[in-house]
C-alpha cells in the first residue's frame, strides 16, 4: 500500500510538473546586436553591417548592396511567437526595403515581412497600398504574389509612418497566421496566412536590393 501511494504521488507530481511546463511561456529576450556586428552570435549574408547611434538608439546598420541582405542571428529557433523591433529606412523610391525574416533555414528560404518606406506618404493611392509586404522565399516573391494574389500578402500602413523617422513594428507569429502592427495600432495592418510549411527557423534583420536601413531594440517573445 506505501508503494502504491508513493507512485500515487510520483504520477501526480509528473502531472503538475507538466502541466506547469505547458502553461508557462518562454521569456521574452533580447538579443546583443553589437555581436552580430562583431560576427559572434550571428552570420552576416550578402550585406555589411555596423553599429552606431542614431538618434540616441543603439542602432545596427546594414549597407545597400545589390540583392537581399540578411544579419541571421544565432539563438534556439524561433516557432511562434512576437518579434518586435525599432526600424528606419529612406525615403527614397526603390531603395528602401526594411523588415525581418523568420522561420528561416537558409539565405533563400525563409518567411519576411518588410516594409517600403518611400510608400508611406505617397499619392498614389496603388502605392500606399504596398507599404507593407508578406513573402515567403524562395517561392513567393513579392512580385508572384501581387500578379496572383493582389492586395493579399500587401496592404497599408495605419498609422502611417514618417518615411524618413523610426518605427516601431510587432509580428505575431502565431502559424500558419502572420499578424503585422506598426507603432501603438490596435488594429493589425497586416494579417496573412503563411504560404510555407515550416513552423520554425531562424530570425533575422532583413533589407532589400539597394537598401540602407537601421534596427533598433528587436525583442523576441517565443510562445511556442
Amino acid at each position: 500500500m506505501i508503494l502504491a501511494y508513493i507512485a500515487m504521488r510520483s504520477a501526480h507530481a509528473h502531472q503538475e510538473e507538466a502541466t506547469t511546463s505547458r502553461a508557462t511561456p518562454a521569456a521574452a529576450f533580447e538579443p546583443d546586436l553589437a555581436q552580430v556586428v562583431a560576427g559572434n552570435s550571428g552570420r552576416l549574408s550578402n550585406c555589411t553591417a555596423s553599429l552606431d547611434d542614431v538618434d540616441g538608439k543603439r542602432a545596427v546598420r546594414l549597407d545597400g548592396a545589390p540583392g537581399v541582405g540578411i544579419a541571421w542571428l544565432d539563438g534556439s529557433p524561433f516557432r511562434n511567437g512576437v518579434l518586435e523591433l525599432e526600424l528606419r529606412g529612406r525615403n527614397v523610391p526603390q531603395k528602401s526595403f526594411v523588415g525581418v525574416a523568420f522561420h528561416g533555414l537558409d539565405d533563400e528560404t525563409y518567411d519576411a515581412v518588410y516594409f517600403r518606406p518611400f510608400n508611406f506618404r505617397s499619392d498614389d493611392p496603388v502605392r500606399r497600398s504596398h507599404m507593407v509586404q508578406y513573402v515567403s522565399g524562395p517561392t513567393y516573391v513579392w512580385q508572384k504574389l501581387r500578379d496572383e494574389h493582389p492586395g493579399e500578402y500587401e496592404n497599408d500602413v495605419r498609422p502611417v509612418p514618417d518615411p524618413d523617422s523610426w518605427f516601431h513594428a510587432r509580428i505575431v507569429v502565431d502559424s500558419p497566421t502572420v499578424s503585422v502592427f506598426v507603432n501603438d495600432a490596435v488594429e493589425p495592418s497586416l494579417v496573412v496566412q503563411q504560404l510555407s510549411d515550416r513552423e520554425t527557423g531562424r530570425v533575422g534583420l532583413w533589407v532589400g536590393p539597394e537598401s540602407e536601413a537601421e534596427f533598433a531594440g528587436l525583442r523576441i517573445t517565443p510562445s511556442g
